[in-house]
């Protein structure tokens, strides 16, 4: 009989472990990040980078059924029977939990970036300001050298195949510099969740289980480059959002590709705006005016295409993803996005765009 509280204790364990553990990011650097997750990984993306749909996917599908297959033979026993049904699924949750951390989770806990890169946290009005101005500059040299029109938007001329290729020529290039942001043994897949994941409002994600990087395949075709690298960088160790946006630019300014550079930057001075809107307007105003009516363009087909899917559902995903990364290490919640910027202003406060 004691057996069936085994699993519902080793959960608090687990739950008191992990309280500790964030005291101790060194630890999880050394042996967790850089040694035993490397192995995990590269097992995980050997065995299933090839084949050619999402497996993380149709483990998922099977796993909602049986879930709703077990609820469904046990609604007539619930009210009876539900110290023991509550124990069992305190149980299979403490499983879920465990091997979600041993695969992947425990990066949460890991040395934060800014340590490891040794750059500053905090910046200044005025060194957003500048770098927002340069940024414009840039952003608007690429669109327009690839356009030679400063109206016309970016259409994005490769497939979704070998979009997912040609990010890791960025990666390379981030590694020549920081050898930790090497990436090896692709595993990145079209989401068979697609239309699902459109409605509660994400571009991608990472299966924590498999390491299959997963890409919304509908989202519109330019942003396609920075969401494929922001989940490449999980799949590599980064748990941090903000983290993964940072990586995910750098690889996408990095490659040697331009329409690659213009999603990475874009991608940042899309957020640029949207804080310059938050603090002053009429400086947001003044920026926008600078930016190639192009830029502008891609930005409104983005705004579009989410506009077409929202409903209460993304607002629902939204709170319960808050609430899943603050309770994992990121107290920011869903702000933590936003937060690369903070990075990506010190990183080229002393390089060139």
């Amino acid at each position: 009989m004691r057996r069936k509280y085994i699993l519902p204790l080793f959960l608090l364990i687990q739950i008191i472990f992990l309280k500790i553990l964030r005291f101790f990011p060194d630890f999880v650097e050394g042996f967790y990040s850089n040694n035993l997750f490397v192995r995990i990984s590269h097992f995980s993306r050997t065995l299933l980078g090839k084949v050619p749909f999402s497996v993380g996917d149709c483990i998922y599908a099977l796993l909602i059924l049986s879930i709703v297959i077990w609820f469904w033979k046990i609604r007539k026993t619930w009210r009876t029977d539900w110290k023991d049904h509550l124990l069992k699924i305190l149980g299979k949750i403490s499983v879920f939990y465990f091997f979600f951390h041993l695969l992947w989770a425990f990066n949460y806990y890991r040395e934060p970036l800014f340590e490891k890169m040794e750059i500053k946290r905090e910046y200044t009005d005025t060194d957003l300001l500048a770098f927002t101005k340069r940024l414009i500059v840039k952003t608007n040299e690429i669109q327009f050298q690839i356009t030679k029109n400063d109206s016309a938007k970016i259409v994005f001329p490769y497939s979704q195949k070998e979009a997912f290729k040609m990010n890791l020529n960025g990666y390379n290039n981030l590694a020549k510099e920081y050898p930790f942001f090497k990436y090896e043994i692709p595993s990145v897949k079209k989401s068979l969740f697609s239309v699902p994941l459109t409605y509660m409002g994400f571009g991608g994600y990472l299966n924590p289980f498999t390491n299959e990087a997963q890409i919304n395949s509908l989202l519109p075709m330019y942003n396609y480059p920075q969401t494929t690298a922001h989940e490449m960088a999980h799949q590599i160790g980064f748990a941090s959002e903000n983290e993964c946006n940072f990586i995910g630019v750098l690889a996408s300014v990095k490659n040697d590709n331009l329409y690659y550079q213009y999603a990475g930057y874009s991608f940042t001075l899309h957020y640029c705006l949207g804080i310059w809107k938050y603090k002053n307007e009429k400086i947001y105003n003044q920026l926008k005016k600078s930016v190639h009516v192009g830029i502008l363009k891609n930005y409104q087909e983005s705004q579009d295409f989410w506009k077409k899917y929202d409903t209460f559902l993304d607002e629902g995903f939204y709170f319960l993803y808050d609430n899943f990364l603050k309770t994992n290490n990121q107290k920011d919640g869903m702000d933590s996005y936003s937060k690369f910027i903070d990075l990506m202003v010190n990183y080229y406060k002393t390089r060139k765009l």
